[in-house]
């Protein structure tokens, strides 16, 4: 009875995973797809430079809508944090917004295409000007925007109002939450002076490790040292909803947002239900999954039911959230960490995982699989945080330097992998 419901088990991951698929008479597989895996394998590798020690802890990648010469203008920006206390916003592409005076990073081509076609471009990613940048009073941990703004088909206004950022907190000080308002101007600053466009919306005596936003923007939820936390943007309160011994240094809310992924140092996953009350345990628990290092960083996928878990010993794992007893569904492996915070990222569509690892190499793994389809290094740090862009709904005001690859920031700057 066992090696039936396993088997059961795996047609049911095999079918929710792959899809409509076609078997041939080596292996299972689609044509699209099979392509799709041949151009990420073999992709273009951009890096920025005088871009170094600005993004190795947080980035992300969003759209604005700004006041130009020309009216509303749909812009593209990075957000990037860094362990040197600095958050910096960039903004990507060749028109800079009118009264900007910030320095520009033009792109160089470290790796290209190994499969010419006719259609093969070797066009640049285009420039990034440094629009802005703040000194906080500790290094970033994390950076997020409400998911209701990344942009899909069907969206009307894709533009980003805010995002939210954390800082860890130092051994004489706590972490804080700040909101940067991304519609407005955000003033150039000294180290000591806030300028506009930055609100600190509260301050702990613990460290925050992670942090997570609610699509709607009103609410989030942040990762510390004695458990986790729900926050209320507009009202600028808290309630705790879990307490632990063991720091959260990983955290995702699940696509309904009533359940919350915890990571914990000990190596334990735990779902906390947030409409419950923390009590002085773990409340509202609805699964365990325990690893054998912290786990560094969870990604919720599309699907309700699967997740990703990246841990502190290079291992990735992708989990069913219905079988989390079972252990794990599928397997990454060949990635290098020690005791290094990796953020891995995922593509829009779901088909690509990518991360870095402390030998300075990034790789890239279908999900469906778990077959590795890059593997390469061509910097001298940890490729530590990742984003992918979501893509602009509106495809008649997209920039023409617009590309569907990866934003990758390092103690060495910011590099751009095309996998088109």
């Amino acid at each position: 009875m066992r090696n039936i419901a396993s088997k059961f088990f795996k047609r049911i991951h095999l079918r929710e995973l792959c899809g409509n698929s076609i078997r041939s008479k080596k292996e299972k597989g689609n044509f699209e797809a099979e392509c799709q895996k041949l151009w990420a394998s073999k992709p273009m590798v951009w890096k920025y430079p005088q871009t170094e020690r600005d993004s190795d802890t947080a980035l992300e990648h969003v759209y604005v809508d700004m006041q130009t010469q020309d009216g509303l203008t749909k812009s593209e920006m990075l957000l990037t944090g860094s362990h040197s206390n600095m958050f910096r916003c960039y903004e990507v592409g060749y028109a800079k917004w009118d009264g900007i005076k910030g320095e520009e990073s033009v792109p160089d081509l470290l790796q290209s295409l190994e499969i010419e076609t006719e259609t093969t471009s070797l066009q640049s990613p285009g420039p990034i000007w440094s629009e802005c940048v703040f000194s906080m009073d500790s290094s970033i941990s994390n950076i997020s925007i409400p998911k209701k703004y990344y942009p899909q088909a069907t969206d009307v206004d894709s533009s980003v109002p805010h995002a939210l950022m954390t800082t860890l907190g130092s051994e004489t000080s706590g972490g804080s939450v700040w909101l940067i308002n991304l519609r407005g101007p955000l003033d150039r600053f000294d180290a000591g002076s806030l300028g506009r466009g930055m609100d600190e919306i509260f301050s702990l005596k613990s460290r925050i490790w992670s942090a997570d936003s609610y699509s709607d923007g009103s609410r989030a939820v942040v990762g510390t040292n004695i458990g986790a936390a729900l926050i209320d943007i507009e009202t600028k309160r808290r309630r705790r909803i879990c307490r632990s011994e063991s720091d959260v240094i990983s955290l995702q809310l699940d696509r309904s947002e009533k359940l919350v992924l915890c990571g914990l140092k000990s190596g334990a996953i735990v779902m906390v239900d947030t409409r419950q009350k923390c009590d002085k345990e773990w409340f509202g628990v609805m699964g365990n999954v325990h690893v054998p290092s912290p786990v560094s960083c969870l990604v919720a996928l599309k699907h309700d039911d699967y997740f990703l878990a990246g841990s502190m010993d290079g291992t990735i794992r992708l989990y069913d959230h219905r079988l989390t007893q079972r252990g794990a569904v599928q397997l990454y492996e060949g990635n290098v960490n020690s005791h290094t915070r990796i953020q891995m990222g995922v593509d829009p569509s779901e088909r690509f995982l990518m991360s870095g690892g402390e030998d300075f190499y990034l790789r890239m793994w279908s999900i469906n699989s778990g077959e590795m389809l890059y593997e390469d290094k061509f910097m001298n740090a940890v490729p530590s945080v990742l984003c992918w862009p979501r893509g602009d709904p509106e495809c008649n005001r997209r920039p023409q330097n617009h590309f569907p690859g990866a934003w990758l920031g390092s103690g060495e700057g910011l590099f751009y992998v095309d996998t088109s």
